[in-house]
């Protein structure tokens, strides 16, 4: 047998990443694979909890984990992974300020010491500095809530981002009836299509944003990035690929990613 003559196995030689995604979709492991490059592996972890999966505590100073956030933090930390994240936008949108270091600072101690731990919140203000993007149009699912879209938008306000705009994706005639917390359970997690919010995204982004942010680990899109900076001459970021990125870079995997937007070419 030669080493021509050997299968792709997918094995994470050059860093394994654990990922925390919410309990009943299929959306992050399948755009982390695809953009995962070769030799890096992924291994999720599901939770099923409300958003937050961490809870404050009555002081705001510290969290109490969820129980599926530990269970997964015991089985990570025999895993021997370069990263860890929450892969769970509303989680860090809802919990605001202070929440994702809190949360970091309570997963940490329970995974091997040598483990990067972050969450989606840290993941895309890391990308926006490292895109230098200042004034994004800020993009969301349709199953955010107003009250998730409003703590979305003081999320990055509260951290120093001026948002140029916002739009909640309209997901078509077939949907648009429901309410927005019905939504995932009546399927439209498994149909969507990132054509039409391809178009919404190029119709609607303001003149005046220097890059577009797509929020939602759930949320399918990171088949349009390409097209999308191409269109609109500007950097756009999802809430997967700036995990991806933001795992591989602090794992030191420095491989540049072709086809899903400039920030995994960073």
């Amino acid at each position: 047998m030669t080493s021509n003559s050997l299968s792709n196995d997918n094995w994470g030689w050059r860093a394994r990443v654990g990922l925390f995604i919410v309990g009943n979709e299929a959306v992050p492991e399948a755009e982390w694979w695809a953009m995962a490059p070769a030799g890096v592996s992924v291994h999720a972890a599901r939770v099923t909890a409300r958003a937050p999966w961490a809870r404050w505590n009555n002081d705001r100073k510290s969290v109490e984990l969820e129980p599926d956030l530990l269970r997964g933090c015991q089985q990570f930390a025999a895993m021997r992974l370069a990263a860890v994240t929450v892969g769970h936008s509303s989680s860090s949108l809802v919990g605001g300020k202070g929440w994702d270091e809190a949360t970091v600072a309570a997963l940490a101690p329970l995974l091997a010491a040598d483990t990067f731990v972050s969450t989606n919140g840290l993941d895309i203000l890391a990308a926006l500095r490292a895109l230098a993007v200042k004034r994004p149009f800020l993009v969301l699912p349709p199953w955010f809530n107003d009250d998730t879209v409003a703590s979305g938008l003081r999320y990055y306000g509260d951290h120093g981002v001026t948002l140029a705009g916002h739009l909640r994706y309209d997901p078509g005639r077939k949907w648009r009836d429901l309410p927005p917390g019905e939504l995932v359970g009546q399927g439209l997690g498994f149909e969507q299509e990132i054509e039409p919010l391809y178009a919404q995204i190029r119709a609607g982004c303001p003149a005046e944003a220097d890059g577009v942010l797509i929020a939602g680990t759930g949320f399918r899109c990171v088949g349009i990035l390409e097209a999308l900076e191409t269109d609109l001459k500007r950097p756009v970021i999802s809430a997967n690929q700036a995990s991806l990125w933001h795992c591989l870079r602090t794992s030191g995997v420095r491989t540049a990613v072709t086809g899903y937007g400039s920030l995994l070419q960073a």
